[in-house]
């Protein structure tokens, strides 16, 4: 399985931080719709004729520091993690994991996967984090 983390610390509170990355339908992008609640997320990919659906399962809700993500799809399988954590110099730090595996993709890939993981999901968070800053994961 292809496994990547991405850190973000942002000057947001940690209840603000958590109410951003947990708005599924803030997390929509091109060619990406995503919607869901407390117990599931679906995201639907659409790039021409091409499309598939990532559905998650939310299996841990800890507002406002944990949420985990098992995906189910015939697509995207693995999970996903987030955490949120005060810092010491004020504001927050989010932490993003995520192990998943693409149908029809080698796991000779998985680098290739988990640097476009990085990539695409770590875009995501500076949109939602204004003002966010990488860190180390």
């Amino acid at each position: 399985m292809a496994y990547f983390r991405i850190a973000r610390r942002t000057p947001l509170t940690p209840e603000e931080a958590w109410r951003r990355v947990t708005d599924w339908p803030r997390h929509s992008a091109p060619f990406t719709r995503v919607d869901g609640g407390e117990r599931s997320v679906l995201a639907r990919t659409r790039i021409g004729p091409l499309a598939f659906d990532d559905p998650m399962d939310v299996v841990e809700w800890s507002p406002p520091h944990r949420c985990r993500l098992e995906k189910r799809g015939r697509t995207v399988r693995g999970w996903a993690e987030i955490e949120v954590a005060p810092h010491p110099d004020g504001g927050a730090v989010v932490m993003w994991r995520e192990s998943l595996r693409l149908r029809g993709v080698p796991r000779a890939a998985d680098p290739v996967v988990a640097w476009a993981g990085r990539r695409v999901f770590g875009r995501q968070l500076d949109v939602l984090l204004p003002g966010a800053e990488e860190r180390r994961a």
